[in-house]
């Protein structure tokens, strides 16, 4: 409860400091924006002593009894049947799909949600058969973003950034604990830290590249052009403002967390679901795991799922809406006047991307899983430190593109050439640990709260037309971020060991 306030908290002060003086904001906008980050800091702590109890030790123990079966062919099936069932049923894809048939009515949602599940089951695959036959991290890294960027090229520049937002929808906070797992039951068979992260990474590169082959295939086929974007700036914000209840003043503020429970526990339910049967079915064929053992995990998918319940209440009831109506203020006021107020809106993108991350049900997660795997030696604190940079200027970066409205390529393509070029002075452990943070960098809170923060900017500016893109930068920086750390963390490894062997002498 502590670490999950301290990390919301500086969020809610920043909404309100601004949305008292600055940016005035209606104040029963306001007082359900402070609501629903008491039901945030409430709901992430349930659901990460739920994920403790019960998603981690399945994951962790599904990868090394299949593993422990010494059949790749299995190991390789379930992979798809587990990526493809659990992303399917992710509700931050259904949303994405909706927002994709928005823009462009050609695209079938459902089409779009099976060529995503498919590309993150394919890449499931390509994530477990290079930790156990061993292969190099970093050459799986370069050989699948070459060949990506590649196919980037000959797809629709429209897409691109539809596709690599599909890469940060893919990595839920139910999917992304178990594919960490997974990869670190798989790794612990081995014993080989240095394979023991990199799977989510690899994860998110398979629904970029299954949409971007997608997009192809709708433009051969003539039912998609290159420019064919649907105006329709400021759409997005329909919601934003609540409409007025003529009840009291406690039906003003509550109403929307009343209307926001019925489809979230909804869609908490179809995300746990999946998970919850395979489960049972690895329990009767594969773990057989003792009474006491199956209380405690079922016990613990109780609490991730009234945690997640609690926690999207507190997102869709009045969080993001706070979010996208500052952003739209704020948008409108550096468009209209430029100056100070451009400098304040990168600002506060800038804070936001700071704080806002380590908010993220699955950064948690990861950075507990990098310290435990490091025996300590990389710490949490420093972890995200580093996460918290890189992820404030992928957002302030959004805040200049929001208004600007510039190419998302001018940044993409750079800042993954860097990446690549970063990789070779990198420990191959902490190549890992950067693209696994890409992933979970851009999860709930990131796709809802700063999305809508982005989007409130770009409605008022130049980037209206073109809002995808945000959730494809804030999973970008941390792999620059993270590696720089990893290189820093080497360098000072060498420093020490000399003057360690000078003690022994």
């Amino acid at each position: 409860m502590k670490e999950t306030a301290v990390s919301v908290l500086p969020v809610m002060a920043i909404v309100l400091f601004l949305g008292f003086t600055f940016v005035p904001l209606d104040k029963f906008l306001l007082a359900r924006f402070v609501v629903g980050g008491l039901l945030l800091i409430v709901g992430l702590t349930i659901f990460l002593l739920g994920v403790d109890l019960g998603i981690q030790p399945i994951g962790e123990r599904c990868g090394a009894e299949l593993t422990k079966k010494r059949s790749l062919t299995l190991l390789l099936v379930v992979a798809f049947i587990i990526g493809f069932i659990v992303t399917a049923a992710e509700p931050d894809i259904q949303v994405f799909g909706d927002q994709v048939r928005g823009i462009f009515p050609v695209v079938n949602k459902l089409t779009i949600t099976f060529v995503i599940a498919g590309g993150v089951g394919l890449f499931i695959m390509l994530g477990l058969l290079r930790t156990v036959l061993n292969l190099s991290i970093k050459w799986t890294f370069f050989l699948a973003y070459a060949l990506l960027f590649l196919i980037s090229f000959f797809a629709p520049g429209s897409f691109l950034g539809i596709a690599f937002d599909s890469g940060g929808a893919t990595t839920g906070p139910m999917t992304v604990p178990f594919i960490m797992a997974l990869g670190l039951g798989v790794s612990s068979v081995r014993d080989d830290n240095d394979n023991s992260f990199g799977l989510t990474g690899v994860c998110s590169i398979g629904p970029v590249m299954a949409v971007l082959i997608y997009a192809i295939i709708l433009r051969t086929g003539g039912t998609l052009g290159e420019n064919q974007i649907i105006e329709q700036a400021g759409s997005n914000l329909s919601n934003v403002e609540s409409a007025v209840i003529t009840s009291g003043f406690f039906s003003q503020i509550f109403s929307p967390f009343n209307h926001a429970a019925g489809h979230v526990f909804r869609e908490a339910l179809i995300s746990i679901a999946p998970l919850f049967a395979l489960f049972i079915i690895f329990q009767i064929v594969l773990l057989k795991m003792t009474k006491r053992q199956v209380i405690r995990i079922v016990i613990g998918f109780i609490y991730a799922f009234i945690g997640l319940t609690i926690f999207l209440i507190g997102v869709n009831g009045g969080f993001s809406q706070a979010g996208a109506a500052l952003g739209e203020k704020l948008g409108s006021l550096a468009v209209s006047r430029g100056g100070v107020w451009y400098l304040l809106l990168i600002g506060t993108g800038l804070a936001l991307g700071a704080i806002i991350v380590c908010a993220e049900p699955a950064v948690w997660v990861l950075s507990e899983q990098v310290e435990h795997v490091s025996g300590g030696t990389i710490k949490r604190k420093v972890l995200l430190i580093f996460l918290s940079v890189g992820t404030a200027i992928a957002i302030g970066l959004s805040m200049w593109r929001a208004v600007a409205g510039f190419n998302l390529k001018y940044i993409l393509i750079p800042g993954y050439a860097i990446a690549m070029l970063l990789m070779i002075f990198c420990p191959s452990l902490f190549s890992g640990i950067a693209f696994d943070s890409g992933g979970v960098a851009s999860g709930p809170l990131t796709s809802t709260f700063v999305l809508s923060f982005t989007l409130g900017a770009a409605a008022s500016g130049k980037g209206g037309n073109d809002s995808f893109g945000v959730i494809a930068l804030v999973a970008m920086m941390p792999l620059l971020a993270i590696q720089i750390m990893g290189i820093i963390f080497k360098m000072k490894q060498r420093k020490v060991k000399p003057v360690e062997v000078a003690d022994e002498l």
